[in-house]
């Protein structure tokens, strides 16, 4: 009984957050498109995750492969790297298809192992050897991140109901929910205290105050639905507040800094206020990891 009322609650409460938001932003254009992206992005949440892992599993591969496409949109590759890019994207759905199957030991292979093998090897067939070191850790880098890490958030909806009180849902929805309530968090005591930048030159905008304040209140808040969303004991629910926040800051400045080099604001404007998909799984990227593997070791038994 514990499961569909935790993601009944978890839904009511995204849902008040969102009527709140929207009546503040009535007067603030640039918030208010922010605020409709929100509501499209929670609906479409919401659809697959009726579906259940099948719908979140599609749900997430496209993510990652609209995140992977911005990303070597960005970066600086050759014409003749094509071969290698087709293989990048057509790598997004066979690493999905794999999660689908449920063949944990397989996926965690085929990005890591096979992916980090085969796209050098392919890189070759151009016979270019200029540049040909910054093409392969950029198309890998890109891969990586957008799909292998990207996806942990997906796994956790194939966690078994006995496992987490909340389900798999549950497991996911409080990963994104703690992820990005941490950017606003952090963006908040940002902009109320102020204070010292940690690296103006990377983002500006970020502050030690937004970083700490960020840092106290979604660890707070991993303390107090932490125990109910995913049924770990004090220990473990302690590192996921003491990590997460700092993964998820790290996972915002990495990208940022790569925007940087790149010399853009945001990957896109596919998602309206917001910049592009890349722009708001950054920090995604870094969390749902480390929120997989630390369930994983403390209380799944699948995995």
């Amino acid at each position: 009984m514990a499961e569909p009322f935790l993601t009944r609650a978890a839904f009511a409460a995204i849902l008040v957050a969102l009527i709140a938001g929207s009546f503040a932003s009535i007067k603030i254009a640039s918030i208010r498109a922010r605020m409709v992206t929100w509501w499209v992005l929670a609906a479409v949440l919401v659809a697959a995750l009726a579906m259940g892992p099948p719908g979140v599993t599609v749900l997430f591969a496209l993510i990652s492969f609209l995140a992977l496409r911005e990303f070597l949109s960005l970066a600086p590759t050759r014409r003749a790297d094509r071969p290698a890019l087709l293989l990048a994207y057509a790598m997004v759905p066979v690493s999905y298809g794999v999660m689908a199957a449920g063949a944990y030991a397989v996926w965690l292979l085929v990005l890591p192992v096979y992916g980090f093998l085969l796209l050098p090897a392919i890189l070759l067939l151009n016979g270019r050897t200029d540049q040909y070191l910054s093409a392969a850790g950029t198309i890998q880098w890109g891969l990586m991140a957008t799909t292998f890490c990207i996806g942990h958030a997906a796994l956790l909806v194939y966690v078994p109901a006995d496992e987490a009180p909340a389900g798999g849902a549950g497991l996911l929805i409080f990963l994104l929910v703690v992820t990005a309530l941490n950017d606003v968090f952090q963006f908040i005591c940002g902009k109320l205290i102020g204070g010292p930048k940690i690296t103006p030159t990377i983002s500006p905008n970020k502050t030690w105050a937004g970083f700490l304040g960020g840092w106290a209140l979604t660890g707070a808040l991993i303390l107090a639905i932490g125990p109910l969303y995913t049924g770990l004991g004090w220990g473990p629910v302690i590192l996921l507040a003491v990590l997460l926040p700092p993964a998820g800051f790290v996972g915002d400045l990495t990208m940022s800094a790569i925007k940087r080099d790149m010399g853009v604001k945001d990957a896109s404007n596919f998602l309206p206020g917001h910049g592009g998909v890349l722009d708001r799984v950054d920090s995604l990227a870094f969390t749902a990891p480390l929120t997989f593997h630390i369930f994983a070791y403390f209380a799944s038994e699948r995995f």
